[in-house]
């Protein structure tokens, strides 16, 4: 009789390799997914999951891995964690759906109160709810061009925001994201991001000159008065966790205040708690008119927001925001589930205490080795960027390299930025410390082999 696996904390904690990766089930799935899917929707394990939590990932072969990943900054909080279970079961047989805009409910209200405590800012706000965070990007472009009655919209390089019409153009990288796919959505427009370790001067001027060359693109190219907001990911993620030069950012809400321009954080990758604080932007000072949260929101569950001043949220004419499954019922009872698991298990300190751990074991790793460029990050949110050794040429060969050692070693890791040339680290901040080492000692013995 086949033994019937239960996900969440109960999991058993260990890294086990028992078949070749991918195993005899998993590859049987590809081949039905070969036939019933479309070429286009990739997967990049190849393994086919059969249950979750703590720090592992099981797949159908019964091989155990050390999860990196968190679904892409999605199960912070763990998978299947204990109160977002319970809070989604108890909500699964009152009501599943009757959407909001026909008969509202109140879990909806209880993630917007949250939400509007949570965030930046002492100011009035007000929160709506969507499913994606493509959507809420979308949407709160939707809220700026409404209360400014202004059109354009200036994002960074190397930015993502989604997959969506808008989000799409909004997004810097082409491939894959783009080609083949325009043409694209009007008034966006693209201006430097302060990036460091890649800014040609050196980055002891990267704050300035990229502030200097962003504040002239809207002033003399696009006109302030045309700018309906500045959209930017306070640490950017498929872009490559680029963390902005001190300063750079505090520069840009200073301008968009002094023109008129709504300032947008897009935190889908680094809201709720992922950095050790509840968002980037109280890194960096920010107190956004506009923020966007979604992966990490509801622990698995689809659901997206917009927070921001009530004035610009409330600019917006009756009717003209919204969507059939937006803010469904029981994703937002397990969004509760997961304010819950925050407050209660003190995972803000929990994401700073995994980013040192991160940290000391990639500086150790980076001494052994000409292959890392960069350690960067902050808190459970940490990348190496890999080059060349002896330059600064993207190494992608090296990525794949150590991805595939990794994960035929029990290990899931995830790539990102422009140039394919960076590893993230995304760790659920449920991983024990002796996870999370065990997972940089299978990285380490990668690197010995490049």
């Amino acid at each position: 009789m086949t033994a019937i696996l239960t996900g969440g904390p109960s999991l058993d904690q260990q890294r086990r390799v028992r078949t070749e990766v991918p195993g005899p089930r998993s590859r049987e799935l590809a081949a039905r997914r070969a036939a019933a899917l479309p070429a286009g929707l990739t997967s990049s394990a190849g393994v086919y999951v059969a249950a979750a939590g703590g720090g592992v990932v099981v797949d159908v072969d019964g091989n155990s891995f050390i999860d990196l990943g968190s679904g892409i900054a999605v199960t912070t909080v763990g998978n299947a964690a204990p109160a977002v279970v319970s809070r989604a079961m108890a909500q699964l047989p009152l009501y599943t759906h009757t959407c909001f805009l026909a008969t509202p409910y109140e879990p909806y209200i209880e993630v917007a109160e949250t939400l509007n405590r949570i965030t930046p800012g002492d100011h009035e706000k007000r929160t709506a709810l969507f499913n994606t965070g493509a959507e809420a990007v979308e949407n709160a472009v939707k809220y700026a061009r409404a209360a400014t009655g202004r059109s354009a919209v200036v994002v960074f390089d190397h930015a993502f925001h989604g997959r969506s019409l808008l989000t799409m153009t909004m997004t810097a990288k082409n491939q894959p994201y783009k080609h083949g796919f325009g043409p694209f959505a009007p008034e966006v427009y693209r201006a430097p991001m302060a990036y460091p370790y890649r800014w040609p001067s050196g980055p002891e001027h990267c704050a300035d000159e990229a502030f200097s060359q962003f504040a002239q693109l809207v002033d003399a190219q696009l006109g302030a008065d045309a700018v309906a907001c500045v959209v930017v990911e306070p640490i950017q993620g498929e872009g490559g966790f680029i963390v902005p030069a001190d300063g750079f950012l505090r520069s840009v809400a200073a301008f968009c205040r002094d023109r008129g321009i709504l300032l947008v954080a897009d935190e889908v990758q680094t809201g709720i708690a992922r950095t050790g604080s509840w968002f980037a932007s109280d890194h960096e000072g920010l107190v956004p008119d506009l923020l966007v949260t979604a992966k990490g929101l509801a622990g698995g569950l689809p659901l997206a927001a917009v927070t921001g001043r009530a004035d610009v949220m409330d600019a917006a004419h009756p009717g003209g925001i919204g969507g059939t499954y937006s803010g469904n019922p029981v994703a937002c009872a397990a969004a509760l589930g997961v304010f819950e698991e925050i407050e209660t298990a003190d995972l803000l300190s929990r994401a700073r205490v995994i980013g040192d751990v991160m940290a000391r074991e990639l500086t150790d790793i980076a001494r052994r080795t000409g292959v890392i460029g960069e350690i960067r990050g902050r808190g459970a949110m940490m990348a190496i960027e890999l080059v060349v050794p002896g330059s600064r040429d993207p190494h992608r060969d090296a990525v794949a390299a150590l991805t595939r050692h990794c994960l035929d070693n029990g290990v899931l890791t995830l790539t990102a930025g422009t140039f394919g040339n960076v590893l993230r680290f995304l760790p659920p901040l449920t991983i024990s410390d002796a996870l999370l080492v065990e997972a940089f000692d299978v990285l380490r013995d990668g690197f010995s082999t490049l």
